[in-house]
């Protein structure tokens, strides 16, 4: 007996013991774990987001149209694909912390990847540089030295080469990418208590949306700074100053603190536990319990780990559709695929469309889009997740949530179709020249303009050249600094007048702050619905398809939106362009886009996706009443039988009863 109460009491003390280890270390507490996941999250979309913001950049760089620039953004898409799935179905089975912290470092490896093409490649080089006097006016035919063609901006035919390390980052980026979300969504769930679950999620959706937000910001930072700072001088950059449309940012330098960011925010995660008591619950049962049950779950996993791969792809198929037969599940899930590829055209293109639409630099696009735009998402992200806390909202509410925030953010999507300007008028482009839409016009004739120059300056009215070659100028002024003030003696412009370097722009700076406003109220409006689809997600499934069902999700964003989207999106915005750059008897860059087709079918195409989701939204709600209404039928049992009824029945009972003799 003494010897039993002995080992009792020291059993107790090393639970005691073992408690307050546990409540003093950071890694065995879930809102720690929210904290650092929601830092690797922002870090890692820090990179993705800030890609997206150099997009317009990269077009210009390595001459390429929407769709390829589109292709480019969406090949992290690939790599993830089907990874996602075997990795949530798993889930439960490995060491998710540690999971998470490897795709983290692979995430940083890619991001250090793709700004390895700007050290490899040559300088960029411009249009109008002043070189031997040669400041691209008309200078008549033969007296200017035959400027040869080369097959890349770089002049050293390489820049498709070094492009395939864009590719090759975007790839790893993917890959790395796969872990950390469903992961941590799964763990926080796991371990949450069910009162602030919803919370955490919240948090963490909405620091998902804040990472391209930085991203954006950083983009605008950098495309600041001019593209080739670490290899030319100030003195060689000549006339080229930040604003004027030639001037390429450095779109390189935002790679390599991004990830440096990923790197050190994925350490933490490799000192997380495998398992942790759940919140909320008595720690020192919970731990006692959680260290008897974690050997025992334990063995149960290693059993199942050495056939779980070939049965999983065996039986892949049966799983997958026991998933999708929930018509709650697979409505959500369809919806969110309808929002995810809204967002994979917004976020793609959305600075590209600023900057032609309201003729501003890449760089004041990505601040707005980063300082404004996109924090109106994210609290309208929080303050879905607050709601759904202080009401306690259900799952049919939650649905109702969702249907009613994407019939209001359609509403306020529609007035974006009328806040723009049309195309400014472009001589031999849009604008037609003795009816003809040439470049080469009789005024300009005995001048050696190359056909794919692009030095553009602004004649009286209005009217714009795409180089002062084109509008006939022999002349040009310095100011005191050597920069270019006007060029003079046009003969293209009526009385031989002057035109300014740079573009006339669209003159829609004033529809600039109305068009923000409506875009960031659609946001914040359309945000509502992110925590209250993802409960209705989590919700609908049986707790041990949790993490499979979570994968599935996910593939689906990829394969139906995020893989395509921006394909689509390019595609579409290609279209509309009515002025491509030819680069060794290929279609480069786009250098004018019809406007009003533009904005048109961008913003229409938004409008149709949130269409579809409040439809599928209003189905999940309709699934959800009619499951309601079965389950309270079964709780009452039978409907009692009408009174004429049941004496029928007993006279019939009767009569068997006691026949007539």
């Amino acid at each position: 007996m003494g010897v039993t109460g002995h080992s009792a009491v020291v059993t107790k003390l090393a639970q005691e013991e073992t408690g307050r280890r546990r409540s003093f270390n950071p890694f065995h507490s879930v809102k720690f774990f929210v904290l650092c996941h929601g830092l690797l999250q922002l870090s890692q979309l820090l990179v993705s987001g800030y890609m997206k913001s150099i997009v317009s950049t990269i077009e210009k760089r390595f001459g390429l149209s929407s769709q390829n620039s589109g292709m480019l953004s969406s090949l992290n898409e690939i790599g993830s694909t089907v990874l996602i799935v075997f990795i949530s179905y798993f889930g439960s089975r490995v060491h998710r912390p540690r999971f998470i912290g490897c795709g983290g470092i692979l995430v940083s490896v890619a991001a250090f990847t793709m700004s390895l093409p700007h050290f490899i490649m040559g300088r960029y080089t411009y249009d109008g540089v002043v070189q031997n006097n040669v400041t691209g006016t008309c200078r008549a035919a033969g007296s200017v030295p035959a400027v040869n063609e080369t097959c890349g901006t770089g002049g050293d035919g390489s820049d498709h080469h070094v492009l395939s390390l864009l590719m090759l980052g975007q790839l790893l980026l993917g890959i790395g990418g796969v872990p950390i979300q469903p992961f941590g969504i799964s763990y926080v769930d796991d371990y949450a208590s069910n009162r602030n679950s919803p919370l955490y999620l919240g948090i963490l959706f909405a620091v998902s949306v804040l990472g391209p937000a930085f991203g954006f910001v950083l983009g605008s930072c950098a495309l600041r700074v001019f593209i080739d700072v670490d290899k030319v001088t100030a003195a060689e950059i000549g006339d080229l100053e930040f604003g004027d449309p030639r001037w390429l940012g450095a779109w390189w330098l935002g790679f390599l603190f991004a990830a440096s960011c990923v790197l050190i925010f994925s350490l933490p995660y490799f000192f997380f536990p495998r398992e942790m008591p759940k919140e909320g619950s008595d720690d020192l049962k919970s731990d006692s319990i959680l260290e008897k049950d974690v050997l025992k779950v334990k063995e149960e996993v290693d059993a199942a780990q050495n056939l779980s791969l070939i049965q999983f792809i065996k039986s892949f198929p049966c799983i997958l559709l026991r998933t999708l037969r929930s018509q709650v599940y697979l409505a959500v899930v369809l919806a969110q695929v309808c929002l995810s590829a809204l967002m994979s055209g917004l976020t793609v293109f959305i600075s590209k469309f600023l900057e032609q639409q309201f003729t501003i630099t890449a760089s004041y696009a990505n601040l707005l889009i980063g300082s404004i735009h996109v924090p109106g998402a994210v609290l309208g992200i929080l303050l879905g997740g607050v709601v759904m806390r202080k009401l306690t909202i259900g799952l049919r509410g939650s649905a109702i949530m969702c249907c009613v925030a994407i019939f209001i953010s359609v509403c306020t999507a529609a007035p974006l179709l009328f806040l723009g300007c049309s195309t400014q008028r472009v001589d031999g482009v849009n604008a037609p020249s003795n009816g003809t839409l040439d470049v080469r016009r009789s005024c300009n004739q005995g001048c050696s303009c190359g056909d794919q120059v692009y030095n553009p300056v602004c004649a009286p009215h209005d009217i714009e050249f795409i180089s002062p070659c084109h509008a006939g100028c022999q002349n040009v002024d310095f100011n005191t600094q050597g920069k270019v003030m006007v060029y003079s003696n046009c003969s293209c412009v009526p009385g031989r007048g002057e035109v300014r370097p740079g573009t006339c722009g669209t003159g829609c700076s004033h529809l600039l702050p109305p068009f923000m406003f409506f875009l960031t109220l659609t946001g914040f409006v359309a945000t509502f619905c992110q925590t209250p689809s993802f409960m209705l997600v989590l919700r609908s499934v049986k707790p041990e398809d949790k993490s499979l069902a979570i994968g599935i999700q996910f593939m689906l964003f990829r394969v139906l939106a995020w893989l395509p989207g921006p394909m689509l999106y390019g595609s579409t915005i290609d279209s509309t362009c009515i002025k491509w750059v030819n680069k060794c008897e290929r279609k480069a860059a786009c250098r004018y886009y019809n406007l009003d087709l533009f904005r048109a079918r961008y913003i229409g195409l938004q409008m149709l996706f949130q269409s579809a989701s409040f439809l599928l939204f209003l189905m999940s709600y309709y699934f959800l009443r009619r499951d309601s209404l079965r389950q309270e039928r079964r709780a009452r049992g039978p409907p009692p039988l009408p009174k004429d009824r049941v004496e029928l029945l007993d006279e019939a009972f009767k009569t068997k009863a006691h026949p007539k003799v």
